[in-house]
């Protein structure tokens, strides 16, 4: 019987030089798509799937994650005084239990691997998932975690999303090599990072939703440091598989890197024009913009 998954890591300590002179006082992971700030999306992600306690990984000047996810006691007295009840009762269905956010600091920028590690006393010795608070997952159906979440039940073992890409971009990502790669769900075979161009066993890239079990803190406690001097999650994931089984699941939606500006830009386009209360005026405001 595998052991449910409760638990949950945001890694969030990433500077965000992209956006700068956005980033400079604001975290990246609070820019907005529409009008949910990008780790909102994520958390929604993970509370949908079943998530229990959400465990986020900050760095210098990310108290404001932190204070976004607890309760606002002028602001909730604000929006009672004037009536605003249907925003006091959003902003009370977003917040988190008491005690179901744990936050714990990287001090330095050492790569994804570490920022992972640095969790591992929160989340003990149980499987947990991890999110990469700028890859949104966009779907109209069940959301990529809770796919995941379906797929481990099954398998048990450790297991990350994957996605398509163009064959002439597979040296930019991580990349996968599966048992069956037209498959919703399939044993991973191969796994490297980055790939020399024409060399990738298949096309399907690591998205950035991972299930993983707790022995890998133990590989990224002595792991060496990698690509951009880094301690990378891949590489011990890599040494990961030589132990125990990954399974990749396919994700059949849209994904955006909100790291990038064309990926944010293209997110909140597509978040509004999927809401009722937008979607009509804005798809009309932007064919008159492409019109002019």
């Amino acid at each position: 019987m595998t052991q449910r998954i409760r638990k949950a890591v945001f890694p969030v300590a990433g500077l965000g030089t992209r956006f700068l002179p956005a980033t400079k006082a604001i975290p990246k992971e609070m820019l907005t798509i529409v009008d949910r700030p990008v780790v909102q999306h994520v958390v929604d992600e993970a509370r949908a799937a079943g998530i229990e306690h959400f465990v986020f990984v900050t760095g210098r000047n990310k108290a404001v994650i932190e204070d976004h996810f607890d309760m606002a006691y002028e602001l909730d007295d604000t929006l009672a005084k004037r009536s605003k009840t249907r925003e006091l009762e959003g902003l009370r269905a977003d917040l988190p239990a008491a005690g179901a956010t744990s936050f714990t600091r990287q001090q330095a920028p050492l790569g994804l691997g570490h920022a992972v590690w640095c969790a591992r006393d929160i989340i003990g010795d149980e499987p947990f998932a991890l999110l990469l608070p700028d890859m949104l997952h966009h779907t109209h159906g069940r959301g990529c975690l809770a796919e995941m979440m379906e797929a481990y039940d099954r398998h048990g073992g450790n297991h990350v999303a994957v996605a398509p890409v163009p064959e002439d971009q597979t040296h930019q990502y991580g990349i996968v090599g599966v048992e069956d790669v037209k498959a919703k769900v399939s044993k991973i075979t191969h796994m490297i990072e980055k790939p020399a161009r024409g060399t990738a066993p298949s096309n399907l890239h690591i998205t950035g939703r991972y299930i993983l079990q707790p022995t890998i803190f133990n590989l990224l406690a002595h792991q060496e440091r990698g690509a951009g001097n880094e301690i990378q999650l891949t590489d011990s994931m890599i040494a990961l598989s030589h132990q125990e089984p990954f399974h990749a699941v396919r994700f059949d939606g849209d994904i955006y890197d909100t790291g990038s500006k064309i990926g944010f830009l293209t997110a909140n386009i597509a978040y509004a024009l999927d809401r009722a209360d937008l979607g009509p005026d804005l798809r009309a405001e932007i064919e008159r913009l492409i019109e002019r």
